[in-house]
């Protein structure tokens, strides 16, 4: 089915990671059918009915955090809306990316299709025709300690202010949205504070993140064997025997993808007794691998419980006596933050791991190939230099590694006193994933140009097709040529994973 064609309905069942991604990235329609558009006007009709007998309900007839003392008269709730959201769109910096953008709507869609919320449908109908006509706000990226500023800001559109990316095009946001043909809300009460609350920007950017980093663990175990074979492993460090006596499920997966990857390798064949022992770069990738990989699997369970979680502030509930609005604090992350950060480690690790396959091909002191991997070295560089760049993007990440969530900075007159940062802790862990998806890139070509000097002997069933891709889009290094056309083009394809699928069509799932 082509990608622009699926559907993602909006159902009450569990919403997958894959569907984020098919409407952030590949341009899925998004629908919302008519149980769940009842249960959210349901829950709107208690709203009403809380502000017709003047309850004092904070966030409904109340100012926010600190002013929720204040109370707010009927006549001036839609003002309040309206104020919350130009109050709080004050982010700053690069905007975000179009994809994290779309998945933090289509995560507001899933947080009020629980019908506990308090919005109109209308809103979020809104919310659904900008993702499927192509409405993508400006979001400046710095700015949240874990809600409101993103969210304030794709709001702003909402309401008809604001910038907007339309067909490509940056437009104020009420042109935006009348190029498309969406008309702009009057926003209610409640509604303000329902749309800049919540964990939508976390959940939206770390659920983009998350998937990425799942993919890329593949791609490190790819590179990784293409790196053993070149630099004469010893496969019997991955035997099964090893890991049954520790069954760790990331070590297990890893060394069955590196037996599969290199199956058949005449070079595996011929060096498996060459040495009593790897170094450990290439002896404890099943470990190293492994053990991001559990990371990984961890944040996947966090990212799918918040994926398909009512995280408004206040909540609202139907009773008996006709609804109550509970005022507690499923809106904090830090469930997200910790996980957010813990990500960033562990793939940070997938490249420190690589970099250090990368300078082992590279440097004829230990990799028994030639220097640099040129043959007329000297006269030329050869793979000198992107282990360079290795380096800088892993010492990058080591900074950004550093947890965030550790931290909070007391708000809103002392009223919020511990935040999560949780937004900034996925976004930090995007950069990371952005950074190691590079190294990776790196130790590809570097393990390709490696392998040219075992020829004619033959790859392993995986490696062979992966160097195969790859010559058939950049030819071996014979003499210098400018470096960074290879390194875009093989980058591209790490980030876009299509040959992942090729991989796993021949040799199962990695």
């Amino acid at each position: 089915m082509d990608k622009i064609q699926q559907c993602i309905l909006i159902d009450g069942q569990q919403k997958k990671i894959e569907d984020v991604v098919a409407v952030a990235r590949d341009g899925a329609k998004v629908i919302v059918i008519e149980e769940v558009q009842e249960n959210i006007n349901r829950c709107r009709m208690l709203v009403e009915q809380f502000v017709k007998e003047e309850r004092v309900i904070y966030g409904i007839t109340t100012g926010l955090g600190e002013l929720c003392k204040v109370s707010v008269p009927p006549e001036k709730l839609s003002e309040l809306s309206r104020n919350i959201i130009m109050s709080h769109a004050c982010g700053m910096g690069t905007p975000l990316p179009h994809d994290q953008v779309r998945a933090i709507m289509f995560s507001a869609v899933l947080n009020f299709s629980h019908g506990h919320s308090g919005v109109r449908f209308e809103t979020v109908e809104t919310l659904v025709n900008m993702l499927n006509l192509g409405v993508v706000p400006y979001v400046p990226g710095q700015g949240s300690v874990g809600y409101l500023t993103h969210m304030a800001h794709i709001s702003l559109v909402m309401i008809g202010m604001g910038q907007a990316y339309y067909n490509g095009e940056l437009y104020s946001g009420k042109e935006a949205m009348e190029r498309a043909g969406i008309e702009t809300l009057t926003l209610g009460a409640k509604e303000g504070l329902s749309l800049v609350n919540g964990t939508v920007c976390m959940t939206g950017i770390g659920a983009l993140v998350v998937y990425d980093a799942m993919q890329l663990a593949k791609w490190v175990d790819i590179a990784g064997a293409m790196s053993f074979e070149a630099l004469k492993g010893t496969r019997y460090a991955f035997d099964k025997r090893i890991n049954e006596v520790r069954p760790y499920k990331g070590q297990i997966q890893v060394a069955e993808n590196l037996l599969r990857l290199i199956d058949g390798s005449e070079i595996a064949e011929k060096y498996k007794d060459y040495r009593v022992q790897d170094a450990l770069s290439l002896r404890a990738m099943p470990q190293v691998h492994g053990a991001s990989r559990d990371k990984i699997d961890h944040a996947l369970e966090v990212i799918l419980i918040e994926l398909n979680a009512a995280t408004d502030n206040p909540l609202i509930f139907e009773t008996e006596g006709g609804g109550v609005s509970l005022s507690s604090c499923n809106a904090h992350g830090e469930p997200l933050a910790q996980t957010m950060d813990l990500l960033a480690i562990a793939v940070s690790e997938l490249g420190n791991i690589s970099e250090r396959r990368i300078d082992r091909l590279v440097n004829p002191h230990v990799s028994e190939l030639p220097a640099f991997l040129v043959e007329n070295s000297g006269l030329n560089t050869g793979f000198m230099i992107p282990q360079y760049v290795a380096s800088s993007l892993v010492a990058e990440n080591k900074v950004l590694s550093h947890p965030i969530s550790v931290d909070s900075i007391p708000m809103s007159a002392y009223q919020e006193d511990h935040v999560s940062m949780g937004t900034p802790a996925a976004l930090k862990a995007y950069q990371v994933i952005r950074n190691v998806q590079k190294v990776v890139s790196i130790e590809l070509l570097t393990a390709a140009q490696a392998l040219e000097f075992h020829r004619p002997l033959r790859f392993g069933a995986g490696t062979s097709l992966v160097y195969q891709l790859i010559r058939e889009q950049i030819p071996k290094w014979t003499e210098d040529r400018v470096f960074y056309p290879d390194l875009e083009t093989i980058n591209r394809e790490v980030e876009e994973n299509n040959w992942i699928n090729t991989v796993e069509e021949k040799i199962g799932a990695i």
